[in-house]
């Protein structure tokens, strides 16, 4: 199967915990090798957590799955190059944020960036719809939750690319600092300025909520 195809396929079967129980050291060695089973139970042990990083960090399911498309065929392109230096869940999630940055620095220059999601059913705010959706909700705190959901997404497009990298991979994904500046190439004090600058922001945007 072309590799284009097996991740393709990936996107329709949702991932199962079955045979999964190979090391995963030895499931990398054997997809080097080309075993293409292996390759695909990669995929599967990894695919959920990669859609998970790229949705938080671009806020479109469609990005998100071109980014989730791209990332595992530069993957299966590179495999051969993985030389265990540094885990393989570091070197994947690299992958994953830098092509997420691509995307972020490219909607900076077109200054697209939206305050809330494009789904197939239109644009909707998740955050409010969660709200609007609950039985009983408070239409006074649907307002407020709607007001603050659009601050925080307007704080997120004012952070720069790398600035707001850093911040979804702390706080939305909570990794430490010494593994966020592996994955952005870094070191874990560059990391940590990074976070900061981006949590001064954020708190400057919503100093009218906190």
């Amino acid at each position: 199967m072309h590799a284009a195809e097996t991740v393709s396929a990936r996107l329709a079967t949702p991932a199962t915990e079955a045979g999964m129980a190979l090391d995963e050291a030895g499931l990398i060695r054997a997809a080097q090798r080309g075993d293409q089973d292996a390759f695909e139970r990669l995929v599967r042990a990894y695919d959920h957590s990669v859609l998970r990083i790229a949705l938080n960090l671009l806020r479109s399911p469609e990005e998100a799955r071109d980014v989730y498309q791209e990332a595992f065929l530069k993957v299966y392109r590179n495999l051969h190059a993985f030389r265990f230096d540094c885990s393989f869940h570091t070197w994947l999630y690299r992958i994953v944020t830098n092509i997420c940055l691509d995307h972020l620095r490219r909607r900076k220059v077109r200054k697209e960036e939206s305050t809330v999601v494009q789904t197939s059913e239109g644009i909707v705010d998740r955050v409010a719809q969660l709200e609007e959706e609950a039985p009983h909700a408070d239409p006074e705190r649907q307002m407020w939750n709607r007001e603050l959901s659009g601050r925080i997404e307007g704080a997120l497009c004012a952070l720069t690319p790398r600035e707001r990298t850093v911040f979804e991979l702390r706080h939305y994904e909570g990794l430490r600092l010494r593994a966020i500046g592996e994955i952005i190439g870094t070191t874990e004090e560059a990391a940590k300025n990074c976070l900061f600058r981006a949590t001064q922001k954020m708190r400057v945007s919503l100093e009218a909520f906190i």
